[in-house]
């Protein structure tokens, strides 16, 4: 007979402490361009000059975005190389997906190395999962296997690919991670966010004004985080935020609110005109689940890591929940330093208010709130909600 029982096994495989982010990376492309510039920039390399009303509206989009620049691999010599790109509904994804499937896990590995320096640990080895979010450049192997290759991990890592996530990847992807470092003892899960916007450019067109909003919100970005439980403190490893509870739900009345559609021409984008209401009108239901239980109702003693959309999403939210300016002061930073660079956003906010944090002498790396949390928005209309518990910043 067996000396070890099935839920003996269970209870040695999971970790004893809640899963906590031990370390975060960001990268961007070289190119940037600047917001003020860019519907000059846009209207020359798409051969659209002509259209003057069209670009005229496209200033007034571009200027409501609050964003100051944005970074992209994507340049002007490619676009004179790829023509069709630069037409609305040419057919071009050829021509995209040999950009993507090898830049977009390039980029990732690059965030992925700022975390795994700050990690500090000597060997890769322990990283035991990887997990990588995009929704640019499908292929099979994917991503998720080209960036192991990249970062020289063990062929035995653990990996999981989210293709087409959108904009609430982020918390989809840490959700998942604090899963797997939860029920796996010893997990070391390396979870990366990459996306190349080049996935949807296009030029101008009246018949679709959504696209068009697309082409002024959205940036190139990756982020990477490093999750696990029960962290080694002797051998360098310091908890920044623990990952307490993560839920996703789907707005009612919302189909079609977000949408991305993967044709011949790429990745095409639209939206309704009421994202911004569906998600404030339904964003205290979720605050309400996620912190009844620990007895919190006060949504200005929470830290806010919220991805930031577009300003019209950040202002109604503020709006709504009756929230002081400072507590999306951080999303409104990053979109207007980065744009929109869909599920890496998240990533970006948390690491700038833990540096904020450590600079400006705060208690904890949660701008001195002990309890605060992360909203991802994207497709469907999706909502990510994960309760996140700030770690005292030690002297």
């Amino acid at each position: 007979m067996a000396s070890i029982t099935v839920d003996q096994i269970r209870k040695s495989q999971r970790a004893d402490t809640p899963a906590a982010i031990l370390a975060i990376g960001t990268a961007n492309p070289a190119n940037f361009v600047t917001q003020a510039n860019y519907p000059d920039y846009y209207f020359n390399v798409t051969k659209s000059q002509h259209m003057t009303n069209l670009k005229n509206k496209f200033q007034h989009i571009c200027n409501n975005t609050t964003i100051r620049k944005r970074y992209t691999h994507l340049d002007e010599e490619y676009l004179k190389q790829n023509p069709n790109m630069c037409e609305y509904m040419a057919p071009s994804l050829n021509a995209r997906q040999s950009m993507l499937v090898t830049e977009v896990p390039k980029l990732g590995k690059e965030a992925a190395m700022k975390a795994i320096k700050e990690w500090g640990q000597p060997n890769k080895s322990k990283i035991t999962h990887l997990i990588f979010c995009t929704m640019s450049g499908i292929d099979m192997p994917g991503a998720d296997y080209h960036c192991a290759k990249l970062l020289e991990l063990e062929p035995t890592v653990k990996r999981v690919m989210l293709y087409q996530h959108g904009c609430h990847g982020g918390g989809t992807v840490l959700r998942l991670a604090k899963d797997l470092a939860e029920n796996n003892k010893g997990a070391r899960v390396l979870a990366v966010c990459s996306d190349i916007m080049a996935f949807m450019f296009r030029g101008p067109t009246e018949s679709h004004l959504a696209s068009m909003v697309g082409q002024a919100l959205f940036g190139d970005g990756a982020s990477a985080v490093i999750v696990g439980a029960e962290p080694n403190e002797s051998m360098g490893e310091r908890p920044i935020f623990e990952l307490v509870s993560a839920a996703q739900t789907i707005l009612p009345n919302s189909d079609k609110a977000i949408i991305g559609n993967v044709r011949e021409m790429g990745l095409t984008f639209d939206l309704r005109k009421d994202v911004h209401l569906l998600i404030s009108n339904n964003i205290e239901k979720s605050l309400m689940e996620a912190f009844t239980p620990i007895g919190i109702s006060d949504w200005n003693s929470l830290f806010w890591i919220t991805h930031p959309g577009g300003p019209t999403i950040l202002n109604a939210v503020e709006a709504e929940l009756q929230l002081k300016k400072e507590k999306l002061e951080i999303s409104r930073y990053v979109l207007s330093e980065y744009g929109n660079m869909s599920s890496s956003c998240v990533f970006f906010i948390m690491d700038e208010l833990r540096k904020r944090s450590l600079k400006e002498g705060k208690s904890t790396t949660g701008d001195g709130f002990e309890w605060g949390v992360l909203f991802g928005f994207g497709p469907g209309l999706t909502v990510e909600t994960l309760v996140l518990h700030s770690v005292a910043i030690k002297n």
